[in-house]
């Protein structure tokens, strides 16, 4: 099979974020068909949103009857943090040709703690690499969401906690990070700034602004390396 070496590795290195999704995704699914939505609003919105929060969001957004407007305005606000860490992929994204799209389209979060923490294989197709592990991800999401919402059908559960999955595999990945990098300086300004908007920023914005601030320091203490 051609680009098989790349297919394993992309599985093995997935694994982690397949514990994860399939838990959350279930989540998902029982908690759309417990509001009596369809179950097969599970799968679509898996494949063509493809956004772990804003497809939970998108279950308050129904039950409000927002508008098209506010529901665009909510959803940019929720994914926007992506379009700032989404840059540092360019480079890497440079020569993978039509599935460049896709590429960018299923780039999660925890996608993208992957592309950055492990160390890159010259022996690897590098566009097919990327293209199995964004799509092994997004699979195991429709996964969980669609088991989810068919078996929420008929069986009812308690999905209070459930969501904390989510948290639980930001944390692994952090630590993998941190023993990839080193470094604990990018780790004391993110703490820093989300702690300082937690407090003096309201919820719904906390996140951006903690990001943007996390960014500026970022950038500043970089020129004040470079100087030195």
């Amino acid at each position: 099979m051609k680009y098989e070496n790349e297919l394993k590795k992309a599985f093995k290195i997935s694994i982690p974020i397949m514990m994860g999704y399939l838990v959350l995704g279930f989540a998902f699914g029982l908690l759309l068909v417990s509001f009596e939505y369809p179950w097969y609003l599970a799968p679509i919105m898996s494949i063509f949103i493809y956004a772990g929060a804003l497809q939970f969001m998108a279950i308050n957004f129904f039950n409000a009857k927002a508008g098209f407007v506010d529901i665009a305005i909510a959803s940019w606000f929720i994914n926007i943090r992506q379009s700032f860490y989404g840059l540092s992929l360019i480079k890497r994204f440079e020569e993978t040709g039509k599935i460049k799209s896709y590429l960018i389209f299923g780039l999660t979060d925890e996608t993208y703690a992957l592309l950055t923490t492990i160390k890159d294989d010259k022996t690897l197709n590098k566009k097919w690499y990327y293209f199995y592990l964004t799509a092994f991800n997004q699979f195991y999401w429709f996964l969980g969401s669609t088991l989810g919402a068919l078996i929420g059908l008929n069986i009812k559960f308690d999905t209070s906690g459930l969501e904390f999955s989510l948290t639980a595999l930001f944390v692994v990945l952090c630590i993998e990070q941190y023993k990839s990098l080193k470094n604990f300086i990018p780790f004391f300004v993110g703490f820093s700034c989300s702690l300082f908007s937690l407090i003096f920023v309201s919820s719904d914005k906390m996140l951006l602004v903690s990001i943007f601030c996390s960014l500026i320091l970022i950038f500043l203490l970089k020129k004040r390396v470079e100087n030195e």
